[in-house]
C-alpha cells in the first residue's frame, strides 16, 4: 500500500491533506543543516543522550557536510507531535520511542517494546539479522519516513506505585502512566491509563493526577526523582523487556542526500543503539543500590498479576490481528523471538545462573 492510499483511507487523512509543503533543509557552501525534533526534555537521562549521540555521530562521520540541529520536546513541537512534524516536513528527522505513535499504526510498537516481547539482544537479532529492519522500513514508507533504531533502554521496570500491588484487582481504577500496547493491556485490567511525556510525569505523580508510573529503569528513574514521592518500586515489568528508540528521517529528505550521507545516518543510529543500551545497563545496578539505601521497597509482582498481564496482553494482540501489516510484523517478530530465545536460555541464562551460584 502506498502512503497516499493509506492516508486517504485512515484517520490521518485530514492532517495529511493540511500538511505544509516539505521544508527545505538549510544549505551553506555545500553543507546542510537538518532539524531533529525529539520526544525528550533537554538533558533527560539516557533518552536525550541517545538523540544527541545520533546527531554527534552524523556530524562527525560526514565531517560537517551534515549538521543536525537537535530540538528538545517543546522547543519546536511537543513530545508527541514529532511524528506529524516530520511527515509534514516541518522538521527533517525525529528521535523518539515509536510506540508513542500506535494511533498512526499499531505496528510501530514492535520497534520500541511490546508486552512479553523481546529483550534487547533478541530485538537486535531480529532487526539486524532477521526481517526487523525491513519491516520498520516497510511501515515507515507508508508515512513517508526512513526509520532506524537509534537507542535502547534495555529492560524497563514495572514502575512506581502509591501502594503495594497484591493482586490483579489492585489495577482496577488505578490511574497509571504507560504508553504503547502495554498501556492498552493495563486498560483491559481496569486501569485508567495515561500517556504523558517524560518531562510531565514527575509533577503528575507528585500532584496525585496519577497513582503510579513506569518510566525506564533505576538510573533514569532516580534522575527523575520518583523516589521522592513513593517508595513502592517494581523492578520487572511485562510491558517493555527492552525499549528500542528510533531515529527517523523524512523520506524525501533522506533520498535527497548523497549515498555517503545516507550511510552516515544509518551507521550513526546503529552505533547510538549499542552505546545507549550499554549506558543504561552500566548505570542501573548502582542506581538500584542507591534507591534501596534511600528506603525504596524493591518488589516483584505476584504470579497472579503476571498471569493477568499475560491474558490482557493477548487481548491487545487479538484486537489488532485484523490489520494485515500488524499481523505480518507480529508473526515475524514472534518467530524470530522463539528462534533466538532457545539458545539464549540454554547458554547465557544457564551460565549466569551457575555463575551467580558459584560466586555467591
Amino acid at each position: 500500500m502506498d502512503r497516499r492510499s493509506f492516508l486517504k483511507n485512515s484517520a490521518l487523512g485530514g492532517s495529511a491533506v493540511a500538511a505544509t509543503a516539505l521544508a527545505a533543509p538549510a544549505y551553506a557552501q555545500g553543507k546542510r543543516t537538518l532539524t531533529m525534533v525529539t520526544s525528550w526534555g533537554r538533558g533527560l537521562a539516557g533518552v536525550f543522550d541517545a538523540a544527541q549521540k545520533c546527531a554527534d555521530n552524523i556530524n562527525a562521520i560526514t565531517d560537517g557536510s551534515l549538521t543536525i540541529d537537535v530540538k528538545a520536546a517543546g522547543e519546536l513541537v511537543g513530545a508527541f507531535e514529532v511524528f506529524d512534524a516530520v511527515t509534514a516536513g516541518q522538521a527533517d528527522m525525529y528521535h523518539a520511542a515509536d510506540y508513542y505513535f500506535v494511533n498512526q499504526h499499531p505496528g510501530f510498537a514492535f520497534f520500541t517494546g511490546v508486552p512479553f516481547g523481546m529483550t534487547a539482544t533478541e530485538l537486535n537479532n531480529w532487526y539486524y539479522h532477521g526481517n526487523g529492519q525491513a519491516m520498520h522500513d516497510k511501515l515507515g514508507e507508508i508515512f513517508g519516513l526512513k526509520s532506524f533504531l537509534g537507542g535502547n533502554t534495555g529492560s524497563q521496570a514495572g514502575g512506581w506505585f502509591a501502594k503495594e500491588i497484591k493482586g490483579p484487582e489492585d489495577f482496577n481504577g488505578l490511574k497509571f502512566r504507560m504508553p504503547g500496547l502495554g498501556g492498552k493491556a493495563l486498560g483491559y485490567m481496569g486501569a485508567s491509563v495515561q500517556n504523558l511525556p517524560g518531562a510531565e510525569v514527575y509533577q503528575a505523580l507528585a500532584s496525585g493526577a496519577i497513582d503510579g508510573t513506569e518510566w525506564i529503569g533505576p538510573w533514569a528513574d532516580e534522575k527523575a526523582g520518583f523516589q521522592e514521592i513513593t517508595k513502592f518500586y517494581y523492578t520487572a515489568g511485562f510491558h517493555e523487556p527492552s525499549a528500542g528508540l528510533s531515529l527517523v528521517t523524512n523520506r524525501e529528505v533522506f533520498e535527497s542526500l548523497t549515498p555517503a550521507q545516507q550511510g552516515a545516518i544509518e551507521i550513526a543510529a546503529g552505533h547510538a543503539n549499542v552505546w545507549n543500551l550499554s549506558q543504561f545497563l552500566m548505570n542501573n545496578g548502582a542506581a538500584l543500590e542507591r534507591l534501596k539505601a534511600g528506603g525504596v521497597n524493591v518488589l516483584e509482582f505476584p504470579p497472579s498479576v503476571w498471569d493477568a498481564m499475560g491474558a490482557a496482553s493477548q487481548q491487545v494482540y487479538d484486537e489488532f490481528m485484523g490489520d494485515e501489516l500488524f499481523k505480518e510484523i507480529y508473526d515475524d517478530y514472534v518467530g524470530s523471538m522463539k528462534a533466538s530465545s532457545g539458545w539464549l536460555t540454554q547458554s547465557i541464562s544457564a551460565y549466569r545462573n551457575q555463575r551467580d551460584r558459584v560466586l555467591g
